[in-house]
């Protein structure tokens, strides 16, 4: 960090055309006084410039390597697909930068167990992309649930679409397609739900699931090609969280004319609903309601107190801008490489109950 007192930061993967970069951390980072955009890289050097340009940031490179090496660079985000991440964040945690890479860590548990062993090694601050636990209603639910708005947790419920993995996909989208890239309905918006749901009610001791890909083959937008599909786009999981509350959840690929987001926690006092208009909870603001013995069923107003970045902008940026604040006031409040870990052994235990129709202990 520079006597400025603000953190640098070098984003890997900011193109210029589209991207989560560019939708989402940049625009958070933007709102948040406590970080300056020093560097950006692409993998082509005309994107690079462009970028430059676009998002007025100074330094801009073709290739990861130059922008770790750069002082002025405090945290390294590494933002592209999932096959990249071990080797980009490899490369940042060597050079003993800081670094918050996108959700999923690694492709497959054994990549994310490497990754957290060598930032414990290096001894740097590494966090993960799992910012559905930053959302407010989120830190209001984790709360609400702790202080004993609802009772006993009986069960939860949850029902979500994935966008992707639907009846079409966008060019940009294909390698979604394929289930050895580690990016699917199941790793994804599953991934990031699960993880804000665990983090709420308590971790699974044991789960069951069911994996089916029901859109073998998918038309490509814009073109008369298809492409097959081998990653599921049906994701179905049950189990039993530790404290004995029975969970049930079901992701569809696409979207839903009816319901998109729907999380239901039922206790012996009260009940609680989160609802929205897609199934990735890190990229909605949800709508929250409850009741109990004392008070009616009908919306809750998340206090205040909840909003780590009170003026993030709305959109894709919200909850990640909520994520960094957070990590600028206090960095053990943000996921990190360890919890990401945590979380690949539970989709690798959903893939293994998935295969072999048995249920799984975690």
């Amino acid at each position: 960090m520079t006597k400025t007192g603000r953190m640098g930061v070098g984003i890997i993967g900011a193109s210029p055309e589209r991207g989560w970069a560019a939708s989402a951390h940049i625009p958070a980072l933007r709102a948040l006084p406590a970080y300056e955009i020093r560097a950006l890289s692409t993998s082509r050097r005309e994107s690079a410039q462009a970028a430059s340009r676009q998002f007025g940031v100074p330094l801009a490179f073709d290739n990861a390597d130059e922008l770790v090496a750069r002082p002025e660079v405090d945290l390294v985000v590494v933002s592209v697909k999932v096959p990249q991440h071990r080797e980009l964040v490899t490369t940042a945690l060597q050079a003993g930068k800081d670094v918050y890479c996108e959700w999923p860590l690694g492709n497959g548990l054994a990549e994310a167990e490497a990754l957290a062993a060598l930032a414990r090694a290096r001894g740097v601050r590494a966090i993960v992309g799992l910012q559905a636990r930053a959302s407010p209603a989120v830190r209001y639910v984790r709360d609400l649930v702790s202080s004993g708005f609802v009772g006993e947790v009986l069960s939860t419920s949850l029902v979500g679409s994935g966008l992707a993995w639907g009846g079409i996909i966008d060019p940009s989208s294909l390698y979604l397609l394929d289930a050895r890239n580690g990016a699917t309905l199941l790793t994804i918006p599953f991934g990031h739900t699960v993880d804000a749901l665990c983090w709420c009610l308590g971790e699974f001791r044991e789960v069951s699931a069911t994996l089916a890909t029901r859109r073998p083959v998918v038309p490509v937008m814009g073109t008369n090609e298809t492409r097959p599909q081998t990653s599921p786009d049906q994701v179905a999981v049950s189990g039993v969280l530790t404290t004995g509350a029975v969970a049930s959840i079901h992701y569809r690929g696409g979207t839903s004319r009816g319901t998109n987001l729907l999380w239901e926690i039922n206790g012996t006092e009260g009940d609680l609903v989160l609802t929205g208009s897609t199934g990735h909870l890190q990229m909605t603001d949800p709508s929250l309601s409850g009741g109990n013995g004392k008070e009616k069923f009908g919306p809750l107003s998340i206090p205040e107190r909840y909003f780590a970045a009170p003026g993030a902008p709305q959109g894709s940026a919200f909850n990640v801008a909520q994520s960094y604040a957070q990590f600028a006031q206090d960095p053990g409040s943000v996921p990190s490489f360890d919890d990401a870990v945590v979380r690949h052994k539970m989709i690798e235990a959903i893939l293994e109950a998935a295969r072999t129709g048995q249920t799984q202990r975690l």
